[in-house]
């Protein structure tokens, strides 16, 4: 094994680490706000953003999405805009009710 590969597993072990230390800090940020006790709005808002970072940080470094091609961003914000759009059917397709109560 050459010296540039030694050196290049470094950098990916050194990466590594720093990702799990920030995945550890963001945990504990997790546990931290969860003795705040914040209105559950507010905690489940931060928990969410929390989480947001926390699954982003895996699917780049430790799927290896930070390397893929610019198709497979698209295809994934397809995916989340579709998520976010059928999360909503149940509540446009209630409304008619809510609005013909009143």
């Amino acid at each position: 094994m050459d010296a540039h590969a030694v050196d290049d597993i470094r950098s990916h072990v050194k990466t590594y680490l720093m990702i799990f230390g920030a995945l550890m800090v963001l945990t504990m940020v997790t546990v931290g706000v969860s003795y705040l006790h914040l209105p559950v709005a507010m905690a489940i808002a931060v928990a969410l953003v929390v989480a947001t970072i926390k699954g982003s940080l895996v699917a780049l470094y430790f799927m290896h999405l930070n390397h893929e091609r610019k198709l497979i961003y698209y295809v994934l914000a397809l995916t989340a805009v579709f998520f976010i759009f059928m999360m909503f059917v149940p509540l446009f397709t209630n409304m008619d009710k809510i609005t013909q109560r009143y």
